[in-house]
């Protein structure tokens, strides 16, 4: 008993300043959901901003990057009316430290990339807004 959304292409937007990490991103996503969603990636968050709208489904967003750090994006985003809860913040640093600068933003998770406890939790997030 699927909906008319659960069988729609979702729209997932990368933006990283490390092409080697939007590479995996892309590779992970693609492998993962195949045809059910459409991968862009942004090494520079300035581009990646223009792209934002309330149509994107799922925002994979690096904390650290030049120029624009996630925070900004995350406004940006939030400007351009992008769902919040669609947003998950990634990042080498601690969990506790990430917490501290997002807690209160709206953004549906932080996820420290290297923690595999986080990784779990992080696959349970998007295979949920995959099926929506």
């Amino acid at each position: 008993m699927g909906n008319a959304s659960s069988s729609r292409t979702k729209r997932a937007v990368v933006v990283d300043d490390s092409p080697l990490q939007c590479a995996v991103w892309r590779r992970f996503l693609e492998d993962r959901y195949g045809d059910r969603v459409s991968v862009e990636t942004y090494t520079d968050p300035e581009e990646a901003v223009r792209h934002l709208s309330p149509d994107v489904d799922i925002v994979l967003l690096d904390w650290e990057m030049p120029g624009m750090n996630g925070r900004d994006v995350l406004e940006e985003a939030r400007k351009r009316r992008v769902n919040l809860k669609r947003v998950i913040i990634t990042s080498a640093h601690p969990a506790e430290e990430l917490h501290e600068e997002f807690d209160g933003t709206g953004c549906l998770a932080v996820i420290e990339k290297a923690e595999p406890e986080q990784q779990a939790a992080f696959m349970m997030i998007l295979d949920s807004i995959m099926r929506r």
